[in-house]
């Protein structure tokens, strides 16, 4: 009987602010532009084996700010960017809900609800990932999961630094973040990734 796979590590970006310029609130997909270096980056983890996960708090539909239609025409906007470039995500996960709800039930970050509906869907490993974010929201389910939380300065980054706690690796931009994936790897004796697929 053939062994099953194991699971595939991943890495759980955010979106705004992280792969695209964050224009608060996005609404219009002619807004959407990648931040500089973004698609090699991403293209550079899937390299490594990695799996890729966008994971985005739209708080703009809870709010009343946008509808769930803009927000799938600007998903689909940032789709068809990051496909022109050669990157496919594995999986996209969006958050509805506005600030306020019931930290229990909502799927707002830091909850873990994303995650952990992207690790069942996607035969994941929460456990060794990787989550990068420019807010502190975006790197705090890194502690809960096992993983590791890397704020990046773009975005909302710069002015969130002073806010991060005790482990979170901060860096410049997604491709600082991938070069410091690469060291860390390297440092654990997992070149290539383990479980690659």
């Amino acid at each position: 009987m053939k062994d099953s796979p194991s699971p595939r590590r991943a890495v759980f970006a955010d979106r705004d602010g992280t792969i695209i310029e964050d224009h608060r609130y996005i609404a219009d997909p002619a807004r959407v532009a990648l931040i500089p270096g973004a698609t090699d980056a991403l293209l550079h983890l899937r390299a490594m084996g990695f799996a890729l996960v966008i994971v985005t708090n739209q708080s703009g539909i809870g709010r009343g700010l946008y509808t769930l239609g803009d927000y799938r025409r600007v998903a689909a906007e940032v789709e068809r960017q990051l496909a022109r470039d050669g990157v496919i995500m594995d999986g996209t996960y969006f958050c509805p809900d506005g600030p306020g709800g019931d930290p229990e039930t909502t799927c707002r970050k830091p909850s873990l609800v994303m995650y952990r509906r992207a690790a069942v869907d996607l035969g994941l490993e929460t456990a060794g990932s990787y989550y990068i974010g420019d807010k502190t929201s975006d790197v705090l389910p890194a502690r809960a999961l096992g993983g590791t939380g890397i704020l990046v300065r773009t975005g909302h980054g710069a002015a969130e630094e002073g806010r991060v706690e005790e482990g979170v690796r901060v860096v410049d931009n997604l491709a600082a973040a991938v070069a410091l994936i690469e060291r860390l790897e390297r440092g654990a004796g997992r070149t290539p990734v383990a479980g690659r697929g």
